[in-house]
């Protein structure tokens, strides 16, 4: 038999990359699947109680269940696996083990009552939920942060480096870097908000969602609002209208929500790439570190690149998450149950690639030489502001006298200030023409950035 270790695991998440979401693992391993289930359990049985619905349980019963689930270790999760094998139920299997736990205590006589009304899935889509409330509380937003405190530096501090700006790959009019930066700041501020603003769903309403067994055996309780209370205890939202799974509705806005934001990065990512090879930005060089094999010289963006490939390796799996559990056959079919246990791997490849993220632009330098040589290069992008004041004065033909002078033709700054000179307009309108140059062309750039951070 093979000792599985980060070597050689199956996934690069566990090998490769096990160090760097092994705070995820507490959320999404299959032994934090199992403690959330015996959880969920536990929390049900002593809202039952509290409720008069079973018994009153005395306090130290209380901290007995809940021992159970706050002491359960690998060992609890071996044997849970165990009975398992016997029952080929996972829940199944949870619920006798709680069972077992309480055998030859002063909680045997309330061994029928663990799970009485449920559904597998009102406990598994409660851990689930859980699992990814408590992930991104815990561990997403604050990779995010890191991504996020980056760009906030790097925006303030290149507010006011003018920049040659490309549209459609060409020459356009010139910004400042760190407006450029503020954009994605900007837009990942936009998406980490509305994704901490979300509430998760979840159910406990039992085989089809209607509390046909609880209703069954406890006519006279007041079941919707036991499970709004019981679920609101752990921080969720409660969906009352369901079949035997929530829709996953919820989770697929999630995931969508964290689609956008990976490709949020994912363009940054392409942008410092391109900069980099347009030698805007250089990197820096640590010692003891290889480009290339064969090539001395080299130092890649590898970073960057390493982040991009794991995005799409997260996009991929988010979005057969979100097409996949929102469809199921009637009341419900399984064929959710595998696809949601890979979650916590759609949300590790995201956090793989913002470290990788975070470490490339930590590693960039700005060649501001470079890019003052090439916005030099390219006076002809001033002519916008040129052929837009002199519409403003009622000039005619104003775009297309410019069209003309400078469309696909190499300029210069003298024959720009030539051009103005031919101009039928007045000496100080000429004088404002001419004050105009690629370095101070940059509207409100600077002011933007403030109003960003």
């Amino acid at each position: 038999m093979v000792e599985i270790n980060s070597l050689n695991a199956l996934s690069p998440l566990d090998g490769r990359y096990s160090e760097n979401i092994k705070e995820l693992s507490g959320y999404f391993s299959e032994f934090s699947l199992i403690k959330n289930r015996i959880r969920v359990e536990i929390e049900y049985l002593i809202l039952l109680s509290k409720k008069g619905i079973i018994r009153k349980l005395k306090e130290d019963e209380e901290n007995i269940l809940r021992k159970i689930h706050l002491e359960f270790n690998l060992q609890g999760a071996e044997e849970v696996k165990a009975i398992e094998k016997i029952t080929n139920h996972d829940m199944k299997a949870a619920e006798y083990y709680i069972k077992d736990k309480i055998k030859s205590t002063s909680l045997e006589d309330l061994k029928e009552s663990i799970h009485i009304g449920l559904t597998t899935w009102d406990i598994n889509h409660t851990c689930f939920a859980l699992s990814i409330k408590e992930s991104l509380e815990s561990v997403f937003f604050k990779e995010l942060e890191f991504v996020r405190n980056i760009l906030v530096e790097l925006t303030k501090k290149y507010k006011s480096l003018t920049m040659l700006a490309r549209t459609h790959g060409q020459p356009a009019v010139p910004t400042t870097l760190g407006k450029e930066f503020a954009v994605f700041l900007n837009r990942l501020n936009k998406q980490i908000d509305q994704l901490k603003k979300r509430k998760i769903s979840t159910k406990l309403n039992g085989a089809v969602g209607n509390y046909n067994a609880h209703v069954a055996a406890y006519p006279n309780i007041g079941w919707i609002a036991f499970s709004k209370e019981f679920i609101e205890s752990f921080g969720l939202e409660p969906n009352f209208i369901t079949t035997q799974i929530e829709p996953y509705d919820n989770f697929a806005e999630i995931f969508h929500n964290i689609i956008r934001i990976n490709n949020i990065i994912l363009n940054l990512d392409k942008d410092m790439w391109d900069y980099i090879s347009r030698d805007y930005l250089k990197q820096k060089v640590k010692e003891g570190e290889v480009g290339s094999s064969t090539m001395p010289q080299k130092v890649n963006p590898i970073n960057f690149e390493n982040s991009e490939g794991n995005l799409g390796l997260a996009n991929s799996l988010l979005d057969h998450l979100c097409n996949k559990l929102t469809v199921s056959r009637l009341q419900r079919d399984l064929s959710d149950s595998t696809v949601v246990r890979n979650i916590g791997i759609a949300l590790g490849y995201s956090i793989v690639a913002y470290q990788s993220t975070c470490k490339g632009l930590n590693k960039i330098e700005v060649n501001e030489q470079r890019i003052k040589e090439d916005l030099n290069a390219h006076p002809e992008v001033i002519t916008e502001a040129i052929q837009t004041i002199l519409r403003s004065t009622g000039f005619e033909k104003s775009y297309e006298s410019l069209k003309d002078f400078s469309r696909g033709k190499k300029l210069t700054l003298q024959d720009i200030h030539a051009f103005i000179d031919s101009l039928d307009i007045p000496p100080e309108l000429k004088i404002r023409l001419k004050a105009i140059t690629p370095e101070n062309y940059i509207g409100l750039a600077e002011k933007l950035v403030d109003m960003g951070n």
